[in-house]
């Protein structure tokens, strides 16, 4: 029998039936698998009690009620408020636990006492350490013997952005709070590290604050101080300015100086401190000449390296050499060229928001570079070679595109002069390609890398990420033609395409692409992907 694709089109009324009939599926698996999970944590429980399970009743009752719209379990006694960060609501669901598990009224049976707190110290310290520092000094005054556990926490993360416990956006805090929040975090650092005992080794120290030199000062020399007596495995510091929102419109190029004065402020008074750093992250400063270079020489042992709306001034070339750095990402700025001199354990990069049309990086001694992030919007007609970008770095496994709902800024190449610099290319994605381009010219990667297992495309005009002042290109079009009409892939395994729309656009190329590849093993088709910013309204969205 033949069907045609009338065959697979329901009414409405089939519709909502077949919708019902998988939300009470869905309804009776989750309360299912809810009931078991309730179950085994009664056994639990009970096994814990042992011997006085029979002379102790136990007045409260843990309960889970239904699930709510998100799929989270919330515990009987609270409400959900779509208002309240999630974070909020775990720490409350923390401390409601907390409160359970003492027990009964000590008022009513004088036998009560805190079972929680007798667990023992190695389980509660893998609790409190998956909750941000702040939360675990939190939970632990509730009991004078959880007091000594934040000294003995070997993974550390203060973050300026939690200091009350959940998300704080910069953007709305006043200047006073900044003060004291940021205060919060050095004295915290300060406390714990000094307080700890010297034989724990502190496996993870993250901290994130912002950029006024008297807490910095206090935070490197705890830090410092730590690194001579303890043993730190991985430090991370996050480093914010006063003025560091998503497009850094406040920040004055004199305002990108000073920052930068600070941070060389900074690492001059606690050179000790940066180099035992691992990950490093800046934000809104302005280098002078020799600043980048210095910074490097003094992080010996950084691996991972993010820079957010940094540059040496306007059309700068911002150089980088390092014997350990693994991982380098730069977001905005207004440097013309980045250029990789010399990084033998580099393996990944990430350039978003280049802020000219040409080539953003220079390849140089990168032997292990595997994957590559190209992020960008740009409405010239200008376009991007990746054999003459790439011509260094023939061990490119993993690529990524980021067109950002604009014009098409890489050109399709032949596999004569493209294959030699995608080999060894795995997978590849897309990403952001706007609505209405034709997508086929994509087929040149494919025609181009041999090896590829694993092809992506995003289509998509994801307006809330687009910024007013961007003049849209109206080009949707890319002209490409295949040299070889009877062209196959033999490794291809999977595809897969968001933004599936059941017009000739997508069907041939779908058609196209299972045709040149005949051991395909996966086909996804996937409608728009969800935005979850909360001002992409369906307008933006269409």
């Amino acid at each position: 029998m033949v069907l045609s694709a009338e065959d697979y089109v329901h009414d409405n009324e089939e519709e909502e039936v077949v919708i019902a009939q998988v939300a009470a599926m869905s309804a009776a698996e989750a309360q299912t698998r809810w009931r078991r999970e309730e179950a085994d944590a009664v056994r639990q429980v009970r096994e814990y009690e042992g011997a006085h399970r029979e002379e102790r009743v136990r007045r409260e009752k843990l309960e889970i009620v239904e699930l709510d719209a998100e799929n989270d379990f919330m515990f009987k006694g609270l409400q959900p408020n779509l208002y309240r960060g999630r974070s909020t609501f775990r720490r409350e669901m923390a401390l409601l636990l907390h409160k359970k598990l003492l027990g009964c009224n000590k008022e009513e049976d004088a036998s009560c006492r805190d079972r929680f707190s007798e667990l023992p110290d190695a389980l509660l310290l893998n609790i409190l350490e998956r909750l941000g520092t702040f939360d675990a000094v939190r939970a632990c005054v509730l009991s004078n013997h959880l007091l000594k556990l934040p000294a003995m926490l070997s993974r550390i993360s203060i973050d300026f952005f939690y200091i009350s416990g959940e998300y704080v956006d910069p953007n709305y805090l006043e200047f006073d709070d900044m003060v004291r929040a940021n205060r919060a975090v050095a004295d915290l650092t300060d406390k714990i590290l000094t307080t700890g005992p010297p034989q724990l080794t502190i496996r993870e120290l993250n901290l994130t604050f912002v950029l006024r030199l008297d807490d910095c000062l206090s935070i490197g020399r705890s830090v410092a101080r730590a690194m001579g007596t303890r043993k730190l495995n991985t430090v991370q510091f996050k480093i914010l300015t006063e003025k560091h929102d998503l497009v850094c419109e406040d920040c004055t190029p004199a305002d990108l100086l000073s920052f930068g004065k600070q941070l060389n402020a900074f690492l001059a008074a606690c050179p000790d401190a940066f180099a035992g750093l691992a990950i490093l992250e800046l934000q809104s400063l302005r280098f002078g000449e020799s600043d980048l270079p210095n910074i490097l020489a003094t992080c010996k042992r950084l691996e991972y390296l993010i820079l957010e709306h940094c540059d040496a001034g306007i059309g700068s070339t911002l150089k980088f050499e390092h014997d350990q750095l693994v991982e380098l990402k730069i977001m905005y700025g207004e440097y013309e060229t980045v250029e990789l001199h010399r990084l033998p354990k580099l393996q990944r990069v990430t350039c978003e928001t280049w802020d000219h049309d040409g080539s953003p990086l220079v390849f140089g001694f990168v032997p292990h570079l595997s994957k590559l992030s190209l992020i960008n919007y740009i409405t010239s007609n200008r376009t991007l070679r990746l054999s003459k970008l790439l011509a260094n770095v023939p061990n490119i496994c993993d690529l990524h595109l980021d067109f950002e709902s604009e014009k098409i800024w890489v050109r399709p190449e032949s596999p004569r002069v493209l294959t030699p610099v995608l080999d060894k290319l795995r997978t590849v994605n897309l990403d952001n390609i706007r609505e209405g381009c034709d997508i086929s010219w994509t087929m040149f990667m494919l025609e181009a890398a041999p090896s590829l297992e694993e092809l992506c495309v995003t289509v998509w005009d994801h307006w809330c990420k687009q910024v007013p002042y961007r003049a849209h290109s109206k080009k949707k079009y890319v002209k490409w033609k295949s040299p070889d009409s009877d062209f196959k892939h033999d490794n291809l395994a999977k595809l897969t395409i968001f933004g599936f729309q059941p017009d000739s656009n997508f069907m041939g190329y779908v058609t196209c692409v299972v045709e040149a590849a005949p051991r395909i093993m996966e086909v996804s088709l996937h409608d728009r992907k969800k935005c979850y910013n909360n001002f992409a309204t369906s307008e933006h969205l269409k």
